[in-house]
């Protein structure tokens, strides 16, 4: 079987939660026909959903006259997707871990939480307004 190509895409949307699905076809399809396994496509699909609807929700206050860049690339063993809004940015290491005492009970933070789950890597930049996320094929879950 020979290797496809390496795939470099970028979609820039509208910041409103129903944009989320037209990048998920195309990046899910994507993987697929590359190979990826279910469990690969599931953490990649669970992790831009969660990155969409924060970036939707806090980063453009839920403006639909903001947009949301999405680049990604698709190689022979990782999937990298990086998401940038238009918003101020915010400090992830600043919010508390769901898991903890009274945060079991509060909805913030879950996302972020998932996406550091299902990913191998998840990076912010310094302003706090694109993140940065890799799957490597075939790795199983931490």
């Amino acid at each position: 079987m020979t290797s496809k190509a390496s795939i470099n895409r970028k979609i820039v949307v509208e910041s409103v939660p129903s944009a989320v699905e037209g990048v998920f076809e195309r990046i899910l399809a994507e993987l697929k026909a590359n190979n990826f396994s279910e469990d690969d496509i599931f953490a990649v699909h669970l992790a831009v959903e969660e990155a969409f609807l924060n970036a939707v929700k806090h980063g453009s206050k839920m403006d639909p006259n903001k947009e949301i860049t999405i680049h990604y690339s698709i190689g022979a063993d990782e999937v990298e997707i990086s998401m940038t809004d238009q918003g101020n940015g915010f400090d992830p290491n600043i919010v508390p871990d769901p898991r903890c005492g009274e945060n079991l009970y509060k909805t913030d933070g879950r996302g972020l939480f998932l996406m550091r789950s299902y990913m191998d890597r998840v990076e912010y930049n310094k302003r706090g307004n694109r993140v940065r996320m890799v799957k490597y094929k075939n790795k199983k879950l931490k």
